[in-house]
């Protein structure tokens, strides 16, 4: 079953549509992450702090002992939504819905990963070291843009890699 909009309802994703996703993108420090439970099927929704490596990719640094650490484990299918909610009608603000392949992050990537991350998130510099934390990347596949009432966009691989791109052009937030 496709849950994506129907086509007719999307705008065509434009230059400012990308400048307005970067910016929803770019600085975000934290997302819901929502993952499939194993066993049971259910979907599971957690806050996690967020980083990105050196290509933007999204990074998060989890425990073991979390329930989301178990389901990517088990299928790495995930979504990622970012976007933060102002004043007023908290779905008239923009949000990025990103559908993502998790990968569990090799040991021999950890230090780089570790400095860009604490960088990004100083409070982890607490529990970066933990034995049963681990870093895992989010690697996009689609994405889903909602920029506000009546602006919807579908964002393919290739769109998602030139979001990537700009948010890195753009540097730290």
């Amino acid at each position: 079953m496709n849950l994506r909009p129907r086509e007719d309802l999307l705008n065509p994703v434009d230059e400012a549509a990308m400048a307005r996703a970067a910016e929803v993108l770019g600085p975000a420090r934290h997302g819901y992450l929502a993952v499939l439970q194993p066993g049971s099927g259910w979907p599971g929704l957690s806050r996690v702090a967020l980083g990105r490596d050196a290509e933007g990719v999204p990074l998060i640094l989890i425990s073991k002992l979390s329930a989301h650490f178990g389901a990517l484990a088990a299928d790495a299918r995930c979504c990622l939504l970012v976007g933060e909610p102002g004043s007023g009608d908290p779905l008239a603000h923009a949000r990025l819905s990103i559908d993502c392949l998790a990968e569990r992050v090799d040991e021999a990537e950890r230090p780089a990963l570790r400095e860009r991350f604490v960088a990004w998130q100083p409070k982890a510099a607490l529990y970066v070291d933990f034995a049963d934390f681990a870093f895992w990347r989010l690697r996009p596949q689609q994405a889903s843009f909602n920029a506000g009432f009546g602006k919807a966009y579908a964002l393919d691989a290739a769109l998602l890699a030139r979001l990537l791109e700009r948010v890195v052009q753009a540097g730290p937030n």
